[in-house]
């Protein structure tokens, strides 16, 4: 989402070079061998390409498609994989809509994720599920509050499967970020944020980051935060902005 201007393989160069770890969307429409001889450090990917958690032929999909991410993410040593409640297609939209679920519905999801954390379990990688909004960037995606996800991870309780707290997303959805916070610590495998609106980097919006950070520091939360915004205009003015605001 930074350094538009310039191939993949260059993005990754920069982020790298200023000291970031990096995350990657789509693994499939990329050159991972390429990225892995940038020398960059990767935190997280895609950790499917299509299916969902909940129909037959797409929970085998799901489970298919998990598997080819593993052997991918062997080769830039990504250490999560990450999930939503179904799969994306073009614009963050679901390929098929299913907001409303049933408990059925329930149901499968934590079967399936129970088995998407075996998968992780054998190849020494941790899946996480991530929260979306419906009222702006997800439409129609199922399981896509934080408190829906969390509930997913908390209920499987796998030490393979995370939950990828979005805080962009949580606060167009929920809000009361600093108490979401303090209440899924114990199954947060990664935290993203951005700011709202706009999905920019902190302090572009009305998200207070400093007293987030503060709450982290004050839990003890000693995991990845990742910055999966936008820049409002100068890449390494929006990598500054990031790190000020989760500056110890």
């Amino acid at each position: 989402m930074l350094f538009l201007e310039w191939p993949i393989e260059e993005r990754v160069r920069r982020i790298h070079d200023r000291g970031f770890l990096v995350e990657i969307w789509d693994w499939s429409t990329k050159d991972l061998a390429a990225l892995a001889a940038t020398g960059a450090d990767f935190s997280s990917m895609t950790g499917y390409l299509r299916g969902d958690l909940t129909t037959a032929a797409g929970r085998s999909e799901l489970l298919a498609t998990a598997r080819e991410s593993l052997r991918a993410a062997e080769i830039i040593d990504s250490p999560r994989l990450n999930l939503h409640g179904t799969g994306l297609g073009p614009g963050g939209l679901p390929v098929v809509p299913h907001e409303r679920v049933s408990g059925e519905d329930w149901v499968h999801a934590a079967e399936t994720l129970r088995q998407i954390a075996e998968l992780g379990a054998e190849a020494g990688r941790t899946f996480v599920l991530e929260n979306l909004n419906l009222a702006v960037d997800h439409p129609g995606t199922p399981f896509a509050r934080a408190a829906d996800t969390l509930a997913l991870v908390r209920g499987v309780n796998h030490p393979n499967l995370r939950m990828n707290l979005d805080l962009y997303h949580a606060q167009i959805g929920e809000g009361n970020l600093v108490e979401l916070v303090r209440e899924a610590l114990p199954w947060i495998g990664e935290i993203q944020v951005a700011d709202v609106p706009g999905r920019c980097e902190p302090g572009t919006g009305e998200i207070r980051y400093e007293a987030v950070a503060r709450t982290l520091r004050e839990l003890g939360y000693t995991g990845v935060v990742g910055m999966e915004a936008w820049a409002s205009g100068d890449a390494d003015a929006a990598l500054d902005a990031f790190a000020a605001a989760f500056a110890a």
